[in-house]
């Protein structure tokens, strides 16, 4: 089957089918050591989570992967390439894509034209190409659109492909990053908290579309303090917090911990995540 990035559906992860592998990932902010030794692999087809406490550094983690921040220590290697000292839309190239934890769409254009935007990064024209119209841009732009919108309907917003962005339902808003996310073809899809204020159908939804997705053959790595969305897609966890790993494995192993449960509250974390499973 086809999925949303083109890819066909993997078979199950194994051990040595690492996708991402972070080593001693270090980040400092003045006196504040934002991320200290911080190493994991993601493997290719799985969902991989990744919580903590307020504060902890999971999306200054997403942020140092992605390009926006440099490491202070450490080194990113996906698909066997290193990725040292990329910028943004280079990262976006090789293959990883983002949302954001505060929504980042462009509210005065449509969400079909948000989702090309995303498009261009895998077009010969580019954004200033298509500017020039020429015939064979035109029919780049026309495939363009027509991606888009089948995104759109994979997501659930293809009814409101005309509406301006900033006029869609906040969980629509949420669904729309990630289709103009998808839109860039990534073998890692990194959502940072996708699920943040939506009520308890529209997680529900987007557990739907988020098996979807990685059953389509996308990796995902999952930022979100919806421990019961967490517990019930993430085949394995990581746990920040102050900026150190404290805890990796599944999800049954994962809430059982000593020290997650010292970090969330300092009490039985496993009440919240009842029914999680």
């Amino acid at each position: 089957m086809s999925g949303p990035a083109g890819h066909a559906r993997p078979g199950p992860a194994h051990e040595d089918s690492a996708l991402l592998v972070a080593r001693g990932i270090a980040k400092r902010f003045g006196g504040v050591q934002a991320l200290a030794d911080v190493s994991f692999e993601i493997r290719t087809g799985e969902i991989y989570g990744l919580i903590g406490p307020n504060g902890a550094g999971k999306t200054t983690l997403f942020n140092v992967l992605t390009g926006i921040y440099p490491p202070d220590g450490g080194t990113f290697t996906f698909a066997g390439q290193t990725l040292g000292g990329l910028k943004p839309n280079d990262v976006a190239a090789r293959g990883i894509a983002r949302t954001f934890q505060n929504i980042r769409l462009f509210g005065n254009l449509s969400a079909l034209e948000n989702v090309m935007i995303g498009r261009h990064v895998r077009t010969r024209a580019g954004v200033f190409g298509a500017m020039l119209r020429d015939a064979r841009t035109r029919r780049e732009e026309r495939a363009i659109e027509q991606r888009a919108f089948e995104l759109l309907e994979y997501v659930g917003v293809a009814r409101r492909a005309n509406d301006l962005a900033r006029h869609l339902p906040y969980g629509d808003q949420r669904r729309l990053e990630i289709a103009r996310a998808l839109a860039t073809d990534p073998q890692l899809l990194a959502l940072d908290e996708p699920a943040a204020g939506m009520n308890a159908t529209e997680t529900a939804s987007l557990k739907g579309l988020l098996d979807a997705i990685r059953g389509d053959g996308t990796t995902i790595l999952l930022i979100e303090h919806d421990m019961k969305l967490v517990m019930a897609v993430c085949d394995r966890v990581l746990v920040l917090d102050y900026g150190k790993k404290i805890a990796e494995g599944s999800s049954a192993e994962v809430q059982k911990d000593p020290q997650v449960i010292a970090a969330y509250l300092g009490g039985d974390v496993s009440l919240n995540l009842k029914g999680a499973a």
